[in-house]
């Protein structure tokens, strides 16, 4: 079964040690268990979980070979955060930061982050409460979270900063580009989902807010 796990995602990283495969196959297994006891994922989806959930989340890795320092908005269950923290093991200097404002999804994070000594900070806050405390990232990443005007807003000091987002989006992403397109200017790549033909991976970068005077 690990040989099959480790195969699918060599299809989708440019490189992924026996170790990391391993570590990502361990925090399926933590997620499970963890799952019987809190709402961490939707359950119909756990039949699909190492798809779903970690080779979606491990898409990001290489759309951004050389970032080190990434951050995670409402990591949840760990999707991308935790998945991002472990690959993150493998390259030089990384770190992420995992921003979730629920208390049992927070300890579960840290917990996960601290069994497999991923390079991960968790911070028990809501988004906008964090804005100081956290510097400014070269990737932002988010997941399920929020509709992309709202994303915008609550990743808009770090992007006024210069950091990149990479918003993962379901089959309605054009409606929400063209929504978020009367507040805000940006930079757009769109970026098919290898999990899901439907689903995009959204880079964004030179977000401004829109003057409304103009």
């Amino acid at each position: 079964m690990s040989s099959d796990r480790e195969k699918r995602l060599q299809e989708v990283l440019s490189h992924v040690s026996r170790e990391t495969v391993d570590n990502l196959c361990g925090f399926e297994e933590l997620f499970r268990k963890w799952s019987t006891a809190i709402n961490l994922a939707s359950p119909s989806t756990l039949d699909q979980l190492w798809e779903r959930h970690i080779v979606d989340s491990a898409q990001l890795f290489d759309m951004a070979p050389n970032a080190s320092k990434w951050l995670d908005l409402g990591s949840g269950g760990g999707f991308p955060g935790v998945v991002l923290a472990i690959l993150l093991k493998e390259r030089s200097g990384g770190r992420i930061d995992l921003v979730e404002s629920n208390g049992k999804k927070a300890a579960f994070l840290r917990t996960a982050i601290g069994q497999f000594s991923a390079p991960g900070t968790v911070h028990a806050a809501r988004i906008d409460a964090v804005w100081a405390k956290i510097p400014t990232p070269e990737i932002i990443t988010a997941r399920a979270l929020a509709s992309l005007n709202e994303l915008f807003a609550l990743s808009e000091p770090w992007m006024n900063d210069g950091a990149t987002a990479l918003f993962q989006k379901g089959r309605d992403y054009r409606r929400e580009i063209e929504e978020s397109r009367y507040d805000w200017s940006f930079d757009l790549v769109e970026r098919r989902s290898v999990v899901d033909k439907d689903s995009v991976v959204l880079q964004v970068s030179n977000l401004r807010r829109m003057d409304p005077n103009q």
